[in-house]
């Protein structure tokens, strides 16, 4: 295990697959919250829809008897809606509301809950900027082409991301719709167009009749640039955002029938950028290191004709 090296796509595939389980689990978290404290306070529900807001006011209220009158309450719930008249709302609410009142023992266990469900919430937020750092790095052209979490989910579900580059097209095509697929098979009826990639944005932006057709497109630009983070020295991401381009133009294409670029042209172009860039890199750095080093000569030139110059004063 110390000398693996897929190790990195461990870390996105281990990540990815925690934040799908904290989606689920805040989910289910934060609707028990809604139920617990809707026995006390009912009104909130229909005030506050988002269910991680809803936890957070539900921890800063408690009591709502004591809500009025409480200027640190107050402050607090405008920090959280960002809104004077959302919060002075419930708190008229909360002065005729229909809840049973909760005892102190009661309400201190819901608060916790609630505290929690927000607490899971804020480390999810951290945990998916750590995914789109860690894919910059582990698979910057997939993540440029199809998306942070879509790549990961991709990569999570090949195994590594050596094993999805060897997979071909079609097999990235389908790739987590294994289940319909051989239920299709079976049935001998039509068989799933796409899997994990359904979630990415350009296949939502394709029309009905084209969405299996981009599906195949995107497929095949994914194996390119799963391919290319795979087995490249140099990781970069300009693959990537070319690919993205081609895909908007295939997309472009099934409606205004314009052609796009062809991919040979396009790689040869991103390969010429990236020559040209290093050129212009290794030609500063040459520059940086003349400079340093010139005036160190002319310095010490000058000091051999000052030590020339006092010996000739001294005789």
């Amino acid at each position: 295990m110390k000398f693996n090296v897929n190790r990195s796509d461990n870390m996105v595939m281990q990540t990815i697959s925690t934040l799908d389980q904290l989606d689920k689990d805040i989910n289910t978290f934060a609707m028990r919250v809604r139920e617990w404290y809707s026995w006390h306070f009912p009104e909130l529900v229909k005030i506050v829809n988002d269910n991680i807001l809803y936890a957070r006011l539900a921890k800063v209220i408690g009591d709502r008897t004591l809500l009025e009158g409480d200027v640190a309450t107050m402050v607090k719930l405008n920090e959280i809606t960002g809104d004077e008249d959302k919060s002075q709302t419930i708190v008229t609410a909360a002065k005729t509301s229909m809840g049973y009142e909760i005892s102190e023992f009661d309400l201190r266990l819901v608060n916790r809950f609630a505290g929690t469900v927000a607490s899971l919430a804020v480390f999810r937020e951290s945990l998916s900027k750590y995914l789109s750092e860690k894919m910059s790095v582990v698979a910057p052209n997939l993540s440029s082409l199809i998306g942070d979490v879509v790549g990961a989910r991709l990569v999570n579900h090949a195994g590594s991301l050596t094993t999805l580059a060897k997979f071909p097209a079609s097999t990235i095509q389908i790739l987590g719709a294994e289940k319909a697929l051989f239920r299709a098979l079976k049935n001998r009826s039509n068989t799933p167009k796409y899997g994990l990639i359904y979630n990415s944005s350009f296949i939502s932006k394709a029309k009905t009749k084209d969405k299996g057709r981009i599906s195949r497109y995107l497929a095949n630009k994914c194996s390119i640039a799963s391919r290319i983070d795979a087995f490249s020295d140099a990781p970069t991401s300009k693959y990537g955002l070319s690919l993205a381009k081609q895909v908007e133009d295939r997309l472009q294409f099934f409606e205004d029938g314009i052609a796009p670029a062809k991919n040979v042209d396009v790689m040869h172009k991103v390969l010429s950028e990236i020559q040209s860039e290093d050129e212009a890199v290794e030609e500063m750095v040459t520059e940086t290191v003349v400079e340093k080093t010139t005036p160190q000569k002319s310095s010490s030139k000058r000091e051999k004709k000052k030590k020339r110059n006092s010996s000739k004063s001294k005789k």
